[in-house]
């Protein structure tokens, strides 16, 4: 058998997908798994043991399709489900299966706050693609896979980040995912535990604004500094995780990591919360959301502002809140 995995972004998602991944391979041992991705993405899945072949969408998806006919698959999971997928689909000419985006029940949820959402994780959405195959969930929750290449030597920390450290992941890709700047300074001067920050380069300005603002602390800016795979090193290595409702959330749920989420539009009840199978490790995490506020979510992706200029779902989260949760976490674990 030779199956074809189908996802093309982004970070989050795809690392969702793992489950799906291993389950088809412990069901078929002996079969090709193949993923086609965006090659923006190709570090995330490359050193998974699972997938046999990575194929990457460049520039034309007609010439990723003439790369997918060479393969003969046999089934074909769409775990992304739009125009383009289809296309692939239909010129392919196989069997398939398609997860539900629940883009009507979103719809609703957004435009009307009608919840018609199914208390369901997006994995166990995935893994319903699968359903004819009689694949089944293993509860081992996501994988995420680097090189000994990327991992990052934490002994090039400063001394006090060798006995354990908080990683906060300070970026999203939209603002309205963000913690703003000032609240994370706010819970900064109430916690006495080094801090990794983490995040791209486009989130240098922010860690400047934070570290200018608590001088002395003991906080190690890695924003900008290393690649995606080596920033999981980072969080692999963390006690702690808090982040906004990104990628770096999924990988450290992956590692198993306790993760303190933060949701501003978005909300948990989307089924994109941090995933962990049968682990207990869920019970050492927590959500910080703003409740039962009309205009949230007003989105299921995100902003690059507030459309009501307020921004309460970020601004009423409690920053010592969080601080007091982050100091009494830390010291159980």
């Amino acid at each position: 058998m030779k199956f074809l995995i189908l996802r093309f972004s982004s970070i989050g998602d795809i690392v969702l997908t793992s489950p799906v991944i291993r389950c088809l391979k412990k069901k078929f041992p002996d079969a090709e798994i193949h993923y086609a991705t965006k090659k923006a993405f190709h570090a995330i899945l490359r050193h998974n043991p699972y997938i046999s072949k990575i194929h990457l969408l460049e520039d034309s998806v007609f010439t990723l399709i003439d790369q997918l006919k060479e393969q003969k698959f046999d089934y074909v999971i769409d775990l992304h489900h739009n125009q383009r997928t289809w296309l692939i689909k239909t010129m392919l000419g196989v069997t398939s299966s398609a997860f539900n985006k629940l883009n009507i029940e979103k719809w609703l949820m957004v435009n009307f706050k009608i919840n018609r959402l199914p208390q369901q994780h997006i994995v166990d959405r995935y893994l319903e693609t699968c359903k004819e195959l009689d694949v089944k969930n293993d509860g081992g929750g996501l994988d995420y896979f680097i090189s000994e290449e990327d991992e990052v030597d934490i002994s090039a920390l400063p001394a006090v980040f060798h006995k354990g450290y908080i990683s906060w992941v300070i970026g999203a890709k939209q603002n309205t995912k963000q913690f703003p700047v000032a609240k994370i300074i706010n819970a900064f001067n109430k916690i006495d535990l080094p801090v990794v920050l983490m995040g791209g380069k486009e989130d240098m300005a922010n860690a400047g604004l934070i570290l200018s603002a608590v001088p002395g602390r003991e906080i190690f800016n890695a924003c900008g500094k290393y690649s995606l795979n080596q920033s999981a090193s980072l969080v692999r290595q963390a006690k702690l995780v808090v982040t906004n409702d990104t990628g770096l959330m999924h990988i450290a749920a992956a590692f198993k990591k306790p993760v303190f989420s933060i949701w501003g539009n978005t909300i948990p009840a989307f089924g994109m919360g941090p995933y962990y199978g049968n682990s207990g490790v869920a019970d050492s995490s927590r959500k910080f959301e703003t409740l039962n506020l009309d205009c949230r979510p007003c989105s299921k992706l995100g902003y690059a502002k507030c459309p009501k200029g307020h921004f309460k779902c970020m601004n009423r989260i409690n920053e010592l809140e969080i601080a007091g949760q982050i100091n009494k976490g830390f010291q159980i674990l």
